[in-house]
């Protein structure tokens, strides 16, 4: 039996980890697995820098547009999904792709989560409905009360972290730090992960054209046409969030456009932050091909 590998890219966004795996995904024959959690959804193809039709066509993608908005995604969820998904992939592929910058759901595809409740669906639309009408705060108060262990290290300007350890603290009774084991578990694959960095002022930029393309796309209609939406946990999102604001009338349209920037910048230095924790991650710069390919040829030519 040939020895089947994942090969990771992960990275900030606008760091150029599609181009990059579009790459790998040609040279290796292999397919595209996404593990960003907002590009699952459809309906969101231009505020989530969705692939393109052409480069979708140009590579196999998976998990992109695959689900509709109101479904709820959660780490646990795709790790069920993704798994099977890379076993079908697996049938005929010795290298699959996986690319994305949601720390979570890479954690999740490689390394397994714990055991937590599933979400309830009740309890869920009571404390999106919060989240809209109250804004963030309240309920990250709220979770500081029921485990300030997890908001010692926990991320609280991130909505869906925060709803969900809130959730799982008032479904269990318990706090949810206590139900975090980060227990490893063992996959039928091997796993390469490759970081893509780029200099702070030189991402900052990109993001900044980034935000403008995308906006001469047709981000605002995207978000008008989602705008009905907005209480679901998809989006969450930065970029839809500002331009709801915009839409209610609290900022203007120079405002929103100037906070999805600054708000994209602070979730890239987030993502940043959580991946240089990972000591298995190699890092590149997204256009070193030649390193990159030298280091994922060594990787291949190890078969134990």
């Amino acid at each position: 039996m040939s020895i089947k590998r994942l090969l990771v890219i992960v990275g900030p966004t606008g760091s150029g980890k599609t181009d990059l795996s579009l790459r790998v995904a040609r040279r290796y024959g292999a397919p595209i697995l996404s593990t960003d959690s907002r590009q699952f959804y459809r309906g969101m193809a231009i505020g989530t820098a969705q692939p393109m039709v052409e480069e979708q066509q140009l590579v196999e993608h998976h998990f992109i547009a695959s689900h509709e908005i109101t479904e709820s995604l959660n780490c646990g969820t795709y790790e069920q999904e993704a798994l099977a998904c890379l076993e079908w992939l697996f049938a005929t592929h010795d290298d699959v792709v996986a690319v994305g910058g949601s720390g979570l759901y890479v954690q999740a595809l490689c390394d397994g989560m714990d055991d937590l409740p599933q979400a309830d669906g009740a309890l869920r639309t009571r404390l999106m409905e919060r989240l809209r009408d109250g804004g963030l705060e309240p309920l990250a108060a709220e979770l500081r009360e029921l485990d300030p262990a997890y908001c010692a290290t926990a991320d609280l300007r991130n909505p869906a972290r925060v709803v969900r350890a809130l959730e799982v603290c008032l479904q269990t009774g318990r706090p949810y730090s206590e139900q975090r084991l980060g227990t490893r578990r063992e996959r039928p694959f091997r796993t390469l992960k490759i970081g893509v960095e780029l200099p702070r002022e030189v991402l900052y930029e990109r993001i900044n054209r980034r935000v403008d393309r995308m906006l001469d796309d047709g981000l605002v209609d995207e978000a008008r046409r989602l705008y009905p939406h907005r209480a679901l946990n998809a989006l969450q999102t930065v970029g839809y969030r500002e331009l709801f604001d915009w839409f209610d009338g609290r900022t203007t349209y120079e405002e929103a456009v100037e906070l999805i920037k600054r708000n994209t910048r602070r979730y890239a230095k987030r993502q940043m932050t959580w991946f240089r924790r990972d000591v298995e991650i190699r890092w590149f710069a997204p256009d070193d091909d030649e390193a990159i390919f030298a280091c994922i040829d060594r990787f291949r030519s190890v078969e134990a």
